[in-house]
C-alpha cells in the first residue's frame, strides 16, 4: 500500500494551494446583453459561474467568461475556426478551468489535499 502524502511536508505540492470551495454562494451574473443567449448559453454560463473556480473571479471577469461562451458555442456547433478553437483553450487555462491551469495557479477543490 503506498504511503500516505503529508501536505504539511516541506516538499508537499499540496503546501500553499488555494482550496476553492465546492458552494461558493455567489451570485451569477447577468449575461451581457451584446446579443441574443439560447438557453444552453444561459445553463452554461450558470454552469462556470457556479464552478469553485469562479470564488476567484470577480465582476471584471464577465465579459472574458462571454466571449468564452461565445467560442464555446461557436466549437458545438462547428462554425469555429482554428483561431476561436485556440482561443477557448487560452481563455479556458486562464479563467482555471482546466486540470494543468489549475495546477499553475495553485488550486486545489476542497478537501482534494489528501
Amino acid at each position: 500500500m503506498p504511503k500516505m502524502r503529508n501536505p504539511n511536508s516541506p516538499h508537499s505540492r499540496f503546501k500553499g494551494l488555494i482550496e476553492l470551495p465546492w458552494d461558493h454562494g455567489l451570485p451569477v451574473p447577468e449575461l451581457p446583453a451584446f446579443r441574443e443567449w439560447t438557453e444552453a448559453d444561459r445553463n452554461q454560463w450558470r454552469q462556470w459561474w457556479e464552478s469553485p473556480q469562479a470564488s476567484m473571479w470577480d465582476d471584471s471577469f464577465i465579459p472574458t467568461v462571454a466571449v468564452m461562451l461565445t467560442y464555446f458555442g461557436n466549437i458545438l456547433v462547428g462554425t469555429a475556426t482554428s483561431t476561436h478553437q485556440m482561443e477557448y483553450r487560452h481563455l479556458a487555462g486562464t479563467l482555471g478551468l482546466t486540470a494543468e491551469s489549475m495546477k499553475r495557479l495553485g488550486w486545489t477543490f476542497q478537501g482534494d489535499t489528501r
